[in-house]
């Protein structure tokens, strides 16, 4: 009987919009047959105090912080951050940049990998944050997957806003209180089964 694929979902998220879109792709991931699935996030770099001047709520405290080593457990990833200024936020980036080691050996490469955002905004940065997030995974020989227009007649469905893009899901927080849509939520499904029947296709070879 073939070993599982494992696919790690790993995030950065201040105010929950990124762990909501994360849960769902598990839930998605999780209806291919033959795959484990297991969310992970980032250390934060800032402080509690910094913290609560921005009014984020504390973390979830039932998902482990991943080190950079975990990541040569998985078979694939899906990789999770809000927008700063059409980037990947820091904490996300800083976590990127503690894995030279990996780099070094390529222990990382061959393994797929799509990406989903947050932002602020309809222009916010979509799109360019996928794309400048592309580098990190190009310089560890990892295989980007986008979800491409797979996804259904919802990517171009019109009659509200959305995020997402063919890059991968997304969600608008607009001041925070807005939360991930019905539609957004779907995207973010499609693209965890995705995602996983890929990284499970790879495996089996």
């Amino acid at each position: 009987m073939a070993a599982p694929t494992k696919l790690f979902i790993v995030y950065y998220s201040m105010y929950g919009h990124v762990e909501k879109m994360a849960e769902e792709m598990k839930k998605g991931a999780l209806s291919i047959e033959g795959v484990e699935v297991s969310l992970f996030q980032v250390p934060e770099t800032l402080s509690e105090d910094v913290l609560k001047k921005m009014h984020a709520p504390a973390k979830n405290a039932t998902i482990p912080v991943i080190q950079a080593q975990q990541l040569t457990e998985a078979d694939g990833f899906l990789f999770g951050f809000p927008t700063r200024y059409g980037m990947m936020a820091a904490q996300f980036k800083s976590f990127f940049d503690t894995t030279g080691g990996l780099w070094r050996t390529q222990a990382l490469a061959g393994k797929p990998a799509g990406l989903f955002v947050a932002t602020g905004t309809q222009g916010g940065g979509q799109e360019t944050t996928a794309l400048t997030a592309i580098t990190q995974l190009t310089h560890h020989g990892m295989i980007f997957v986008p979800t491409g227009y797979t996804g259904g007649p919802g990517m171009f469905d019109l009659k509200e806003p959305k995020g997402g893009s063919p890059y991968g899901s997304g969600t608008f927080a607009g001041d925070g209180s807005r939360q991930p849509s019905k539609l957004e939520l779907e995207q973010a499904f499609h693209q965890g089964k995705y995602t996983a029947s890929v990284a499970k296709k790879l495996k089996l070879g």
